[in-house]
């Protein structure tokens, strides 16, 4: 008996007419790979249906020689899987996420599109209870870490500028107290208070919105946070007593923080760990300049519009902010997209009346809403108790940004009080700070070297790079730090040159920079898929500790001077710079004693490690040590298929 079977190209390949194959009758079928290449099926039968490698243009004759008996119809084939453009549902950016981002590997060609379809390649049976589990196919422009360069980039900036907008909106208050205090008739220190409440509102927020992300995505969080955000500071330009401002100052706070915890997140979900240093390290700018522009645009608004009117620009610069980021950047939460697309199929096969069932891969083990909130609210506290690097480090970082807060009260006193300088002036001081953190900015490139060389050396010794390898520039930054407030502390009164102040800023801002970016990076290898609530934690504790650090301020330096005042700031910082050298030299031991870092422990019976969930379980599998990586792996293999 002979049959004769159509085989289709791949959809790369879709202008060709159909081959016709011989197969004997017990040869089993032969289908065409994604690549052209010929490849035994590997799919599953369901025993409802045809195998699933055959596609349903596929057809099949039969002839015998043996008496010419017809063989029944055979049932209805499963669907093929779209590779999809774009997976924004109803969202003001899904037309030019679908515009903006082509393929990295070539330019779009008329098979890139909605029609470009394939078989079914996902594990499962596709029963109700071994359903489908879906994930993107090579190539799919849906996917984030598939995105151009440049579309990646320029979502990455709304993103960036998006976050410089809350810290903004935080430090531009400084130069309202003034004007607070004589409008509500309140002292420094309760007019200071909204400063406070607004930087709490940074501890408060991430444990809402970063489940909220996880559930809904990243851009739903952002549409349910920042819209308030920008209503809260439309409530401060029209408060009429104390109590509305502060309490408008803490909601703000709250509502604006979503980016804070969510905007990091979305870096890692579109850049792959091999690239994600550099996109990560530009971003971490944005954050850090905000607190740097307040001062300067709020100086001047209020010397020459009054406090009220540094309100509006607050409003209209977060409004703005919030059409763009509408427009422009689209969902990048692989869980969520993976979710859209599963249920887009599942539409299909109901429609085709295959009995298909389709999930999500991260929906295999699903945890509830309220197990999610849960978790999010719990682990960052049970780290900061737990692991003593989480602690270290959090206490440490929280020093230093509480010490950027505290010159949100000292410059003031600095500038304006001993030397006399008018409002508008006086915010011009953080330039230096601003300068540092760009040299800094500036600096960072040069790490990701000596890490590359860290990685080379340790997969010739067979072995996985210790996350100890990004603690270089944050031992630099240590020592700078300490230079910096030293230096500002003995030269901050009248009878230096106001420059030589302003020059002493400059370090501060560099190490200050350094330190976090590397910290950021060394969380993150160090537990993994577990990074998400370790950050959350130093967040927490740096909310706490910038919250309480202006509140003292003007007392300490009422009592202290300038000098031995500023001193005492930096003898803090001094006795925390042996951190990052110690963490760099024994961090191995303290990450093989801790119950949540992925590293072997000293002793089998030593310690119970936590298991790091699998990619398909965690809950931000963007911190995964490889993520992003397979797609570059498909990226390879597609162009050497090329060529």
């Amino acid at each position: 008996m002979c049959l004769l079977l159509i085989v289709p190209q791949s959809s790369r390949s879709s202008s060709k007419m159909p081959t016709l194959q011989p197969l004997s009758s017990s040869s089993p079928p032969t289908t065409l790979s994604m690549a052209g290449t010929a490849v035994a099926p590997t799919t599953q039968t369901h025993p409802d249906r045809r195998p699933q490698s055959l596609s349903s243009e596929s057809a099949t004759a039969s002839c015998s020689s043996e008496g010419g008996g017809s063989k029944p119809p055979l049932p209805p084939p499963g669907i093929q899987i779209t590779r999809y453009r774009s997976l924004e549902g109803v969202s003001p950016a899904a037309p030019l996420a679908r515009i903006l981002s082509p393929r990295r590997d070539g330019p779009a060609s008329s098979q890139d599109s909605d029609d470009d379809r394939h078989p079914n390649p996902y594990p499962g049976s596709g029963t109700l209870d071994d359903p489908y589990l879906v994930d993107f196919l090579p190539g799919e422009r849906a996917n984030p870490y598939n995105w151009s360069s440049a579309y990646r980039w320029g979502v990455t900036a709304v993103v960036a500028v998006s976050t410089l907008c809350i810290a903004f909106c935080s430090s531009a208050y400084a130069s309202t107290l003034g004007d607070v205090e004589r409008r509500f008739h309140v002292s420094t220190e309760v007019g200071i208070v909204g400063l406070s409440l607004y930087v709490l509102g940074f501890g408060v927020g991430p444990l809402i919105w970063a489940p909220l992300s996880e559930i809904y995505g990243r851009t739903a969080a952002f549409a349910m946070s920042y819209p308030l955000f920008c209503v809260f500071n439309l409530v401060c330009a029209v408060s009429q007593n104390i109590e509305t401002l502060l309490i408008a100052r803490l909601l703000a706070g709250t509502f604006g923080s979503s980016p804070i915890t969510n905007a990091g997140a979305q870096i890692s979900d579109m850049w792959a760990s091999h690239e994600r240093a550099l996109a990560t390290t530009l971003f971490s700018l944005a954050p850090f300049l905000g607190p740097v522009f307040g001062p300067i645009v709020g100086g001047f608004v209020a010397q020459y519009k009054g406090f009220r009117w540094v309100f509006w620009v607050q409003f209209f610069f977060s409004l703005v902010m919030l059409i763009l980021t509408f427009f422009l950047v689209p969902e990048t939460y692989a869980p969520t997209l993976l979710r859209r697309k599963a249920k887009r199929l599942q539409q299909e096969a109901d429609d085709a009346g295959t009995g298909e069932h389709f999930i999500a891969k991260f929906d295999k083990v699903k945890l509830a809403r309220a197990e999610v909130f849960k978790v999010n609210m719990s682990r960052p506290f049970q780290l900061i108790v737990r692991e003593l690097i989480v602690f270290s480090l959090g206490i440490y970082g929280a020093i230093v940004y509480a010490t950027l807060y505290l010159f949100f009260a000292v410059f003031p006193i600095v500038f304006r009080q001993y030397r006399g300088w008018s409002l508008g002036v006086s915010g011009l001081a953080f330039t230096g700070m601003g300068v540092g953190l760009i040299i800094g900015n500036s600096l960072t490139p040069l790490f990701p070297k000596f890490y590359n060389r860290a990685v080379a050396n340790a997969a010739a010794r067979g072995e996985k790079v210790a996350p100890e390898a990004r603690l270089p520039a944050a031992c630099i930054g240590a020592v700078l730090l300490p230079v910096g407030l030293f230096w500002f502390a003995w030269t901050s009164t009248p009878n230096v040159p106001w420059i030589v102040p302003i020059i002493a800023s400059v370090p501060f801002g560099t190490g200050f920079l350094l330190i976090f970016s590397s910290m950021t990076l060394y969380l993150i290898d160090a537990y993994e898929l577990y990074a998400a609530s370790a950050l959350a934690s130093a967040a927490v504790l740096r909310a706490i500790f910038a919250a309480v650090f202006p509140l003292f301020t003007t007392y300490m330096y009422k009592n202290l001077g300038l000098h031995w005042a500023g001193t005492l700031v930096a003898f803090l910082s001094l006795s925390c710079t042996p951190m990052p050298f110690l963490f760099h030299r024994y961090g191995y031991v303290l990450r093989r004693n801790s119950k949540y870092a992925p590293s072997a422990p000293r002793d089998a019976n030593n310690v119970a490690k936590v298991p790091q969930p699998r990619d398909q379980e965690a809950l931000e599998p963007e911190y995964g040590p490889h993520a992003g990586e397979h797609v570059e792996a498909d990226r390879e293999k597609r162009t050497e298929s090329a060529v």
